[in-house]
């Protein structure tokens, strides 16, 4: 795990900060956060009836020849790294349900980077599908950044834009 653990008080849920390319995985009602998703999609997986979930802030719909050492850069690295941390925290994976966000065209590029926050999205898609993990919720396209927190109790994503306002899923 690479994330910053950072207590808020004694009597405030303790908040995990996910980093680009990062993954955290926490259960009770620690909260998991990331923001600055563009393109980047925050894929949220859990197993609800165990209360364990984890978050991954992905950056590219394949792996990249040089990671850098970051387990959570590519989307199909990033599922695989979360369902492992997850199943070691004592979730069971055949409940393991997705929420996403993110996944923006933020910039009118053409080339190379064109489309990679929808690219994201597709590769999610198919990932989780390919493991029969089932997306019960989502907010993703558009052309806004956002922001996320996903508290494992409740397993409730929420997605915050300053064009969109607050979102729960």
């Amino acid at each position: 795990m690479t994330a910053e653990r950072t207590p808020f008080t004694d009597e405030s849920p303790e908040r995990t900060r996910v980093g680009v390319a990062e993954f955290a995985v926490a259960s009770g009602d620690t909260r998991l956060t990331t923001s600055g998703l563009g393109s980047c999609v925050g894929i949220a997986l859990a197993d609800p009836t165990a209360a364990v979930a984890g978050l991954a802030h992905v950056m590219l719909p394949d792996a990249p020849d040089d990671d850098r050492g970051k387990p959570a850069k590519s989307v199909e690295q990033g599922i695989k790294v979360l369902l492992t941390e997850l199943e070691d925290e004592g979730a069971d994976l055949e409940r393991v349900e997705a929420k996403l966000a993110g996944g923006s065209q933020m910039f009118d590029f053409s080339g190379i980077s064109e489309a990679v926050g929808e690219r994201n999205v597709e590769r999610i898609h198919a990932t989780l599908a390919d493991r029969d993990i089932s997306v019960v919720a989502e907010d993703v396209g558009g052309d806004y950044g956002r922001s996320v927190e996903l508290t494992p109790e409740t397993w409730t994503l929420k997605v915050s834009s300053t064009h969109q306002g607050v979102k729960n899923l």
